[in-house]
């Protein structure tokens, strides 16, 4: 994700439209690094966040509200004696960087009118909200900087205010063609970092999408880059600065499927292969962005504890197949002593009494070999000797065989497992991921009366020719969708001997056109292992030739006469229904 300086201007340009020459009509801090002001903007009132948490500082427009302590804490009081019904008289980015100033107005007691200055600073951990008067004095911040912590800059009470130039950055807005060149081009480091690591407010992720619309591949060194390619990565950065100055943004969320990936002021034309929306506001991509990477944030959180049961199951089941395939090698020798024991019996009628070895040749590839014998033994009993070895082996091997495809079946199933974890984007998809792995004995059941209510439902897609498309989540819901929902005329879509999903296309006894089979071989591919690779093979047959064996793990099914095609695990385009 990327808080870039370019957003920073996407929001001053925002907050310029909205609330300008509003009033601050309340002031709350909801959490210990957090405001919400409350003002009357142009389009009536708004709620302005201002976030300086460490892990995620923000600042958005917004209506919704947050519940506030019930004793204000000292940073809000003092705000609210100073700008409690002041107005927003400026609101700026300096050097395009990751601060906003707002520049306010208000009577003091006296009635005299005062100024004084709000600064934001959207810094990572860095993060702060500086209040300071009309002098650049610091009257408080929401978080105090000792010199103990900070060697660069105090931020206390009394301290005079400013911004700490420690990277030695260019403003980005103000450049030219001498100084990116000598500035940029002279770095010896890759072109994408070079970019970012001299201009304020370029982010990775803007500096990777200069490099894609240049054509340019961002990895190279800089030095590798021709005249021509140096010029036109410059021409792009021009444009994308004029853009920004024209005030010409374009508020974009990119996300794989569900999951949002990046954000950004501007369009990210390097992610055309994935699901791109575009906004009317910044806002409205920071409040939306936030809240559904909140969500598989909590997610993954959750499944933390469901992840080490899969993950140590799976360690102890292949170090398990590591050791009976082993032993399983060992025993493939033992077809030498059923020979030994043979040729011992044909050939050992005149061997002397206390002999130590046999050379005799061998009739099964007309070969001379010695044998080893027990001189101890008689003949006869160094052939049975070398036939209980063989039959003990034989034996051995059989069982092991059966063995080794119990724990394959089991490896296979957990790797399921793991992969239905990774297509959870509910809290209720882990429940039923849970349930399966009590019924597997993975996890020991606990008896508290009542069960939990599974609410999870399979994913629910339309093809672009109007055809439902149902894909599992997990194992219980692909045994569900396979042998309980699909009829006998209906579609199945697996991902060709990997962990996948189980995809059902609804026929409505229609034949499917091409472009259906092909949207339901892509949502197999992406929900499957393969989900990383550029093609998955996958196989689909008609529903009723799918069977699963009796006693077999949820999920499993087999199937012998089949079609393939090949498919990207790309599911942008397919309807997703909410």
């Amino acid at each position: 994700m990327a808080f870039d300086g370019i957003v920073i201007a996407n929001l001053v340009k925002e907050l310029n439209e909205n609330i300008l020459n509003g009033r601050i009509s309340k002031i709350a801090q909801p959490e210990n690094d957090e405001l919400l002001l409350t003002m009357k903007g142009t389009n009536g009132q708004v709620r302005l966040v201002l976030s300086a948490s460490a892990s995620l500082p923000l600042i958005y427009l917004t209506s919704s509200n947050k519940p506030s302590p019930m004793t204000a804490p000292n940073f809000c009081m003092l705000l609210r004696k100073h700008i409690a019904n002041g107005r927003i008289t400026r609101i700026y980015q300096p050097n395009m960087e990751r601060i906003i100033n707002f520049e306010i107005e208000h009577l003091n007691e006296l009635g005299d009118l005062c100024h004084k200055t709000l600064i934001v600073e959207i810094m990572g951990k860095h993060s702060n909200i500086i209040f300071c008067n009309e002098d650049g004095m610091i009257i408080d911040s929401i978080k105090h900087i000792s010199a103990q912590v900070s060697s660069v800059r105090e931020v206390l009470p009394g301290r005079t205010y400013f911004i700490p130039e420690t990277q030695d950055k260019y403003n980005p807005l103000t450049t030219d063609q001498t100084t990116f060149f000598e500035k940029v081009y002279k770095k010896a480091t890759t072109v994408i970092k070079a970019i970012y690591t001299t201009y304020n407010g370029i982010s990775p992720v803007i500096a990777s999408e200069l490099c894609y619309r240049a054509g340019i591949d961002g990895d190279r060194p800089t030095d590798a880059l021709t005249e021509e390619e140096k010029l036109h990565l410059y021409h792009h950065f021009q444009w994308l600065m004029e853009d920004i100055s024209e005030g010409n943004f374009a508020p974009t969320i990119v996300k794989r499927g569900k999951e949002p990936v990046e954000f950004a002021a501007v369009p990210l034309k390097q992610y055309a292969d994935l699901d791109i929306t575009n906004f009317a506001t910044i806002s409205e991509v920071l409040e939306q962005y936030y809240a559904d990477k909140n969500i598989y944030t909590r997610i993954r959180q959750k499944s933390v504890d469901l992840r080490k049961v899969v993950t140590t199951a799976l360690e102890r089941n292949r170090k398990k197949y590591d050791l009976q395939a082993k032993q399983l090698k060992d025993t493939e020798k033992r077809d030498k002593y059923k020979v030994y024991g043979e040729l011992i019996n044909t050939y050992g009628y005149n061997l002397e009494y206390g002999a130590k070895k046999l050379e005799a040749l061998n009739y099964y590839t007309n070969e001379m070999i010695t044998i080893p014998l027990d001189p101890q033994l008689t003949p006869q009993e160094n052939s049975q000797k070398y036939f209980d070895k063989y039959n003990k082996l034989k034996r051995t091997s059989e069982a092991l065989n059966d063995l080794i495809q119990e724990t394959h079946d089991e490896i296979q199933h957990l790797e399921s497992i793991a992969t239905a974890m990774d297509i959870a984007v509910l809290e209720e998809d882990l429940t039923q991921i849970k349930e399966e792995l009590v019924q597997s004995g993975y996890i020991k059941k606990k008896n508290t009366g009542k069960r939990e209510r599974i609410k999870s439902k399979p994913f629910h897609y339309i093809s672009s020719d109007g055809y439902d498309i149902y894909v599992g989540k997990n194992n219980l819901q692909n045994d569900e969708l396979t042998f309980k929902f699909a009829v006998g005329n209906d579609w199945w879509f697996h991902a060709k001997q990997m962990p996948g999903s189980h995809v059902i296309v609804k026929t409505n006894g229609d034949e499917l056109p091409d472009r259906t089979f092909e949207e339901a071989g892509r949502l197999a591919a992406y929900y499957s292992k393969g989900r990383e690779n550029d093609k998955v093979e996958i196989d689909y047959l008609e529903k009723k030739n799918v069977k699963k064996p009796n006693g077999s793990k949820p999920g499993f099914v087999v199937y012998y006469t089949n079609y393939s095609l090949n498919a990207s695990p790309d599911i942008s385009g397919i309807k997703l229904v909410e």
